[in-house]
């Protein structure tokens, strides 16, 4: 039975028979016998093999090259090298997939420009084997954080004919051949619909039934944005609470991030030490920073003024009733604050029509949560229960009530005050890992130009 390197890395014991099938990162031939670097992604460490020259299989060694895939067996003994504790004296080796010359990942370095081209194989690297380990490692902290609350897991629909941010950057869902006279009840669904850019809306729908819900899965914009920090398809998270207030969110929201840095430091200790060494060698101080330091929480309105009075002449201006920039929530929580920032209470302006009216009639109760090195994590907030309000709400932003029938539904049948917040999972992890391009921390990115793989 096949044996995973990182429980062979973890072994206690020698083991006298052990059966390891991995990739081959490199190999070095001596007089009568060769060394095998072994890898099966399993975990950051590669095992050593040696291959005695008189071992089975030993006369096709020449094949056994980078890239290539083998099957190896033999005895797991205490290894005489520095920095290694064991080493596989090999009994017998297969190839089971040979790799040619022209394979692409040799061992010397690689730009993260060139490794984004070769997407299907760049996860056998270091970096991206990390990455993706992470990524998944977090995902099932994420359903336990929630899991562990008493939270249901709610699938939300990836097709939908609702814009949960109104921004109108949604790609259109069609069987119509764009031919003369086609009409849209003539589509499959028989009216316009589109790839979800939230899961919110109806996610709420479950937390008036069965209070503390989320929801998590790919999410899609069409906003033609070719920056570090957007992707046209990236995963959510989003939690909605019945009987909430946005008090109680930007509790939830605070704990969430601190139990996900509290994750990565206890659990990818492994990777995290890659990353601090080779992409940010702050990145261990950081998280540390966010697990044990309390948020501060402060008005958008405190904050403009904080921003205003620093000195600091920053990249975009700084004016009431516009969104905060990274650079100013970095700011915030860098160097003012010292400490990581849940910004609350924004102009309802720039905020969507689902979100509750302050009594001041000027502020919503939207929150955004800041961490060191990337700024906003998380938005959320309280949203609009009351149904004369929201109908107003969805009139100022320009919105078909009859298309949000059902959610306007939901105040008048047992309205309760909810909250939730939404944050990108890839946003999440370019924060935990140090990496910082999004198209880094997602398998195969989908940004304006690039649909490959």
């Amino acid at each position: 039975m096949r044996t995973l390197i990182k429980h062979l890395l973890a072994a206690t014991q020698p083991l006298d028979t052990v059966t390891v099938q991995a990739w081959i990162r490199t190999r070095r031939d001596a007089k009568g016998f060769s060394f095998l670097e072994l890898n099966d992604g399993s975990c950051f460490g590669s095992l050593q093999c040696v291959v005695d020259a008189g071992a089975p299989g030993y006369e096709g060694i020449a094949a056994f090259t980078t890239g290539a895939s083998a099957t190896v067996e033999g005895r797991l003994v205490a290894s005489p090298a520095q920095g290694q504790k064991w080493e596989l004296r090999a009994t017998r080796i297969e190839l089971v997939g040979p790799a040619d010359s022209t394979y692409p990942l040799q061992k010397k370095g690689h730009t993260l420009e060139f490794l984004r081209t070769i997407a299907h194989l760049r996860p056998r690297s270091n970096l991206f084997g990390a990455v993706f380990r992470t990524r998944s490692r977090l995902a099932f902290a994420v359903h336990e954080f929630f899991q562990s609350r008493d939270f249901f897991y709610i699938h939300t629909p990836i097709i939908t004919a609702s814009d949960c941010e109104g921004a109108g950057e949604m790609f259109r869902v069609t069987t119509l051949k764009g031919k003369p006279g086609e009409k849209p009840e003539a589509d499959f669904f028989g009216k316009p619909t589109y790839l979800t850019v939230s899961g919110q809306l109806e996610v709420e729908t479950f937390a008036c039934a069965l209070s503390n819900v989320y929801t998590f899965g790919p999410t899609f914009r069409a906003e033609n944005s070719n920056t570090a920090r957007h992707a046209a398809e990236f995963w959510m998270i989003e939690p909605e609470m019945a009987f909430c207030d946005l008090n109680g969110d930007m509790d939830l929201a605070e704990e969430f991030i601190k139990a996900m840095a509290r994750h990565t430091l206890e659990h990818c200790a492994e990777d995290l030490a890659f990353f601090a060494r080779f992409v940010d060698k702050t990145l261990n101080e950081r998280l540390k920073f966010v697990v044990e330091r309390p948020f501060v929480r402060v008005p958008y309105a405190e904050a403009i003024e904080i921003l205003k009075k620093s000195g600091r002449q920053f990249e975009f201006p700084v004016n009431y009733g516009q969104n905060l920039q990274s650079e100013h929530e970095r700011f915030l929580t860098e160097e003012h604050f010292k400490s990581p920032t849940t910004v609350f209470n924004y102009p309802r302006e720039i905020k969507p029509f689902y979100m509750r009216l302050n009594d001041d009639q000027k502020t919503v109760t939207a929150m955004d949560v800041l961490v060191p090195g990337i700024g906003e994590v998380i938005g959320g907030a309280q949203r609009e229960e009351r149904p004369a309000q929201l109908a107003e709400n969805m009139k100022a932003h320009q919105l078909n009530e009859k298309d949000y029938w059902w959610y306007a539904d939901l105040r008048r049948y047992g309205t309760v005050p909810h909250a939730g917040f939404g944050l990108g999972f890839e946003r999440l992890l370019m924060f935990l890992t140090g990496v910082a391009n999004i198209r880094d921390v997602i398998p195969f990115a989908r940004t304006p130009g690039s649909a490959e793989f």
